[in-house]
């Protein structure tokens, strides 16, 4: 471990993360200003993590002991910003670190910086939200590492949007994993995506069982999208349950007990509101930026111990 610390040293690639992770929160802080959105402090152990064990979720919460009362270390936020936009109505977002039980590889960190926010209204509220974001970030990010002409182009571009359902003819069966009667896209299914369409691109309208309990669906679609760019899936966005009622069918669907989301459930019934939000991963959000393809190499500092996070 000492001799990685004293490597990265001289290293560029870790000289421009560090300056790129500030400028993130500089410009973000600029970016939501502007827009009448506001900061949330919020704590990074929560008893109600987004992802439970269950149906539409894709990894699993890391669970500790503070003071001998089992908690998670937050997986997400989404449910504070949901529970800010109550007291800021014109949304809020926040930065911090996440946690994932999930292998460390090429893909993914246990833990990495998200940076989240949510907002009232649709899907559609949203996705223009958060391409304006990423775009305004690309922008500035520039002044760091310099102009490339691939990103000049992503600027100026309007980024494709595409349903699940219309995918499915550009791509070959081992594109989509098939479970349990709903399907969802493979790695290599999101970068051949990302190659058709020579662009970043919006996949949207996924299968209702393909995502977790809280996004809005329609006709067993859920409202939500994922923008594929870089390596992949790197802004994963969606409409929320207004009703409490909603809710507690969502979690029944999912084989999740309602326990812990009490008062979410709650929250939703006495003071009901059409949110949405989205996520973005900083680290693959960097990958992009800097043209790399192992997100280990977005870490300076180190966040494990056992050695798999070193590239």
């Amino acid at each position: 471990m000492e001799d990685y610390y004293l490597k990265v040293i001289n290293q560029k690639t870790a000289h421009q993360v560090l300056q790129l992770q500030e400028l993130i929160l500089e410009e973000s802080i600029s970016f939501y200003k502007a827009r009448n959105i506001h900061w949330l402090s919020a704590p990074i152990t929560t008893g109600s993590i987004s992802s439970p064990m269950g149906l539409g979720s894709d990894s699993l919460p890391v669970r500790i002991s503070l003071d001998g009362v089992e908690t998670y270390l937050a997986d997400s936020m989404q449910f504070l910003l949901e529970y800010g936009c109550r007291f800021f109505k014109t949304g809020c977002w926040y930065i911090m670190p996440s946690f994932r039980g999930e292998a460390v590889d090429e893909r993914h960190l246990k833990q990495f910086f998200h940076s989240e926010a949510e907002i009232p209204g649709t899907l559609e509220d949203v996705m223009n939200l958060a391409e304006d974001y990423i775009k305004h970030l690309i922008v500035k990010s520039q002044t760091i590492i310099g102009r490339k002409d691939y990103l000049e182009r992503v600027v100026k571009c309007d980024f494709a949007r595409v349903s699940f359902d219309d995918i499915e003819p550009l791509l070959e069966k081992k594109d989509i994993v098939h479970e349990g009667g709903w399907r969802n896209l493979t790695k290599r299914g999101e970068k051949k995506l990302i190659e058709y369409f020579g662009k970043p691109v919006w996949v949207h309208h996924y299968d209702e069982m393909a995502v977790p309990f809280y996004q809005k669906t329609e006709n067993n679609k859920a409202k939500n999208a994922d923008l594929l760019m870089g390596i992949g899936e790197t802004i994963g966005c969606g409409e929320r349950l207004v009703d409490g009622s909603e809710v507690r069918k969502a979690l029944q669907s999912r084989q999740v007990s309602e326990d812990d989301y009490d008062w979410y459930i709650k929250m939703k019934e006495e003071f009901p509101m059409q949110t949405s939000g989205f996520g973005m991963g900083i680290e693959r959000f960097l990958l992009f930026i800097l043209g790399e393809t192992d997100i280990r190499k977005m870490q300076v500092f180190r966040r494990f111990n056992d050695g798999k996070d070193i590239v």
